[in-house]
């Protein structure tokens, strides 16, 4: 299926392009370059337009992602609360800087806004799974959960 046919299902939609990012999303990890053009013609937007909705959302991305999509984050209450040591902590166990992805695609570690945890701070999530109140020598345990996950996916 090409990136139209699955942006034209969500044209008469209101709020269709947010829709149509979502499916590309789950279908190919990230916004190609070729989606969002045509995300702009069934739409009728500009490609500024629709890019612009692209990085607007964290959920989306224009590059490609990791399997496993750690995000960190970034408000006041988990800065205070140890987030650069948290941040280090990922960084140093993945071997990759924010806005990367661990050379065999298995993690990207990303900053993203309020998650609604502040009760616990500071919090990261892994594909949307919160981990409140993260310590940062809990990190290897965490992530070998989602490393095995896809192992045992891919039949490893």
């Amino acid at each position: 299926m090409e990136y139209s046919d699955i942006v034209a299902k969500y044209a008469d939609m209101p709020g269709g392009i947010i829709e149509a990012y979502h499916d590309l999303t789950d279908r190919y990890g990230f916004l190609h370059q070729e989606a969002i053009i045509a995300a702009a013609q069934a739409f009728g937007i500009s490609v500024a337009e629709a890019y612009g909705v692209a990085t607007f959302y964290s959920m989306f991305s224009v590059k490609s992602r990791g399997r496993n999509i750690i995000r960190v984050c970034q408000s006041a209450p988990c800065h205070s609360a140890g987030k650069t040591e948290l941040v280090e902590a990922l960084q140093s166990h993945l071997g990759i800087r924010l806005g990367e992805t661990t050379p065999d695609r298995q993690f990207s570690l990303e900053y993203t806004e309020c998650v609604g945890q502040c009760q616990a701070t500071p919090v990261f999530t892994v594909n949307g799974h919160p981990y409140p109140g993260a310590d940062p020598q809990d990190i290897a345990r965490i992530l070998q959960k989602y490393a095995s996950a896809a192992d045992r996916k891919e039949g490893v």
